[in-house]
């Protein structure tokens, strides 16, 4: 199989709700808008890959599902989402395996993780 393009489908409870949590809370950029002008679905850049919000759900958040995101400096979005009234899990605390980690949930309890990568840890790739 050769894989040519990837994205995370999430299928929230309330579009719109969850397009301003990804997009003005988590702040992340758009990639593409396609659907019907009052609901439309959004693909918002993740890093590498993509996360799309599109359809609607009435089911509950999948426990086996999450989303793992790397940021720059853990303890400032730990702040900045707190003070935006995010639901934080858990605490940033650094893990055995020598990543910082933050957990989140999304507006459906979907589970978010921030994760920090130590300047000396070897998933440290930093182009810049």
């Amino acid at each position: 199989m050769e894989v040519l393009s990837s994205r995370v489908l999430l299928r929230p409870r309330d579009l719109a709700r969850s397009r301003h949590f990804y997009g003005e809370i988590l702040g992340l950029a758009v990639y593409r808008e396609f659907g019907p002008a009052g609901q439309p679905g959004t693909v918002f850049f993740l890093g590498q890959g993509f996360l799309e919000l599109s359809g609607h759900s009435n089911g509950e958040a999948g426990s086996a599902m999450s989303l793992w995101l790397q940021v720059r400096d853990v303890a400032r979005e730990e702040e900045r989402l707190r003070g935006a009234g995010v639901t934080v899990l858990r605490e940033a605390r650094l893990e055995p395996w020598g990543l910082t980690e933050l957990w989140i949930a999304d507006p459906d309890g979907h589970r978010i993780v921030l994760v920090q990568v130590p300047p000396d840890h070897p998933l440290r790739r930093d182009p810049r």
